[in-house]
C-alpha cells in the first residue's frame, strides 16, 4: 500500500514471531469465555490500523461475542464442550445459530489478531513458502489469491489462507463461518466486517486489504499451524 502524507511506513522487525497467543488462550478457556489478550498494544498495527479501530473492534465487537456466546450457552449442555466444539457440533443447524454465529465469531476474531503483527509483511518461512510456491507457483501470486477473496466477498465475511491436505489454499467465507466447518486448517484470517477497517477506510476496503497483507500479515503464525 502506498501511504498517504498523513501514514508512515512500518519499521518492520522480522524476527521469528511468537506462536498465537489469543487463538490459545481461547483453546484453553473454559465457560464462562472472557476476551483473550491482544498478542500487541492496541496501537501497534498503526498506520494500517489505527488505535482507535483496533480498540472498538476489540473491546467492543469481539467483546460482543464473548458476552452473547456466555449468555447464549449459560446453563445448557453447550457450556461443556470447548470453543472448536462449540463450532463444529452447533455449524448448519438453524436452531443453533445464535450459538454458533457468537462462538465462530469469537473464535475467528482471536485467530485474526494473532494473524497480524506489527512485525509483519515480508516472506514467509521457508517451509511455508515451498508449500506456497508449490501450489500458486509465487508468494506473490497467493497474496494476489487473497486479495481478490478479500475484495471478491460480498458483504461480511472472512478471507482465510488454509491447509487442505497438503495444499495451500485461500477461500473465503460469509458472515460468521470459518474454514473448520470445510475441514480444513486455518492459517490466516483477514477480516472483511467493515467494523474491521471503515473507520479508518471508509469504503476503500482494497486499501485495508493491501495494508494488511503487505505489512502487517503473520507468515510465522501461519507456519506455525501447519503443524
Amino acid at each position: 500500500m502506498n501511504p498517504s502524507p498523513a501514514m508512515q511506513p512500518l519499521q518492520r522487525d522480522f524476527s521469528p514471531e511468537p506462536a498465537g497467543v489469543a487463538t490459545a488462550i481461547l483453546a484453553t478457556m473454559a465457560f464462562p469465555y472472557e476476551l483473550p489478550v491482544l498478542p500487541y498494544s492496541t496501537e501497534a498495527l498503526s498506520p494500517v490500523i489505527s488505535e482507535k479501530t483496533l480498540r472498538f473492534h476489540y473491546e467492543k465487537h469481539h467483546q460482543g461475542y464473548i458476552d452473547a456466546l456466555n449468555k447464549a450457552i449459560d446453563d445448557t449442555e453447550f457450556q461443556a464442550m470447548s470453543l472448536k466444539a462449540l463450532i463444529l457440533t452447533t455449524a448448519g443447524r438453524p436452531d443453533k445459530d445464535v450459538i454458533f454465529n457468537n462462538a465462530a465469531q469469537a473464535w475467528n476474531h482471536a485467530f485474526y489478531w494473532d494473524s497480524l503483527s506489527p512485525r509483519g509483511g515480508g516472506e514467509p518461512p521457508a517451509m511455508l513458502k515451498r508449500m506456497i510456491e508449490a501450489s500458486y507457483g509465487s508468494v506473490q501470486a497467493c497474496k494476489q489469491a487473497l486479495t481478490e477473496a478479500a475484495m471478491s466477498q460480498f458483504g461480511t465475511g472472512w478471507a482465510w489462507l488454509v491447509l487442505d491436505g497438503r495444499k495451500i489454499s485461500v477461500v473465503r467465507t460469509s458472515d460468521a463461518d470459518n474454514p473448520l466447518t470445510r475441514g480444513l486448517t486455518p492459517l490466516l484470517a483477514i477480516d472483511v466486517w467493515e467494523h474491521a477497517y471503515y473507520l479508518d477506510y471508509q469504503n476503500r476496503r482494497k486499501d485495508y486489504v493491501a495494508g494488511v497483507i503487505e505489512d502487517l500479515i503473520n507468515w510465522d503464525f501461519a507456519a506455525g499451524n501447519l503443524a
